[in-house]
């Protein structure tokens, strides 16, 4: 396709109905930073669609150099009605992308393959969409293997991905059931378990964590080798989904080596 920066570009028409042909079976991006993410993660990404597509660049050029030339020659400029119509809550970058899911086989396997070099995060029935997306991007960001959910929660539903600016392609999303979980030692995180800073975590660890209202179900507790507590103030209740998973992350990195991950 030959692409220029005007507001309506000879194949914004096919770009389009390759839009059209494509939501209902593909990931939506939501946003600038879901796509370029995505991107530098390998992920198969047929259309994004922009109302500013010199922004987008622009963007490009300021945050993500390393996808300026995808970016390029991706995004194709669509009048924003039209854009609105396809994406009604369209992010403030005025950009959206349809991606390939990844295969659920390749996603098992790389959840199921032992040695692991960093553990599997599992959230148990977990109900709101913005914390599932929030710690997917935490598991990708600290390198973890992956993110299973138990329970009814898609972790691929947009909302849920809108949450993970993208970064679902960065490790392995499934949803599972509990007697399906990845090997290893379950470390679950319970309120009258043992302090996690007592403890070094394996890398081939399973950390579970309960839903936000009724905590570890009875067949996660069932299934736990270890039950383990976060710090926590006298008369504090809990804290959020995410923060407790971002903590129990930096607990079992801040026991290995520093220096980049893979």
């Amino acid at each position: 396709m030959n692409r220029t920066d005007g507001a309506d570009q000879p194949d914004s028409e096919g770009a389009v109905r390759v839009w059209r042909g494509l939501a209902d079976t593909s990931v939506l991006l939501d946003g600038f930073h879901a796509i370029k993410h995505a991107l530098r993660f390998g992920a198969r990404v047929p259309v994004a669609l922009t109302s500013d597509r010199a922004g987008v660049l622009a963007l490009a050029d300021d945050l993500a150099p390393d996808v300026r030339e995808a970016l390029d020659g991706l995004v194709v400029q669509v009048p924003d009605e039209r854009l609105r119509v396809l994406v009604p809550r369209l992010h403030p970058t005025a950009v959206a992308a349809l991606a390939v899911r990844p295969a659920r086989e390749g996603n098992l396997a790389a959840l199921g393959r032992l040695p692991r070099t960093a553990p599997v995060v599992v959230l148990d029935d977990p109900r709101n969409l913005g914390n599932a997306g929030a710690v997917i991007r935490l598991a990708a960001g600290f390198g973890a293997t992956g993110v299973v959910t138990t329970g009814t929660l898609d972790p691929w539903h947009p909302t849920v991905v809108r949450g993970g600016a993208g970064l679902h392609f960065a490790t392995a999303v499934e949803r599972m059931d509990v007697a399906e979980l990845p090997p290893g030692p379950v470390f679950a995180l319970d309120a009258e378990g043992e302090d996690i800073r007592g403890l070094k975590l394996p890398d081939h660890a399973v950390l579970a964590f309960g839903s936000e209202r009724s905590g570890l179900s009875a067949a996660l507790r069932e299934r736990a080798d270890h039950l383990v507590s976060l710090p926590m103030r006298p008369q504090v209740s809990s804290y959020n989904l995410a923060t407790s998973v971002g903590m129990a992350l930096f607990h079992w990195s801040a026991g290995r080596p520093p220096g980049p991950e893979a």
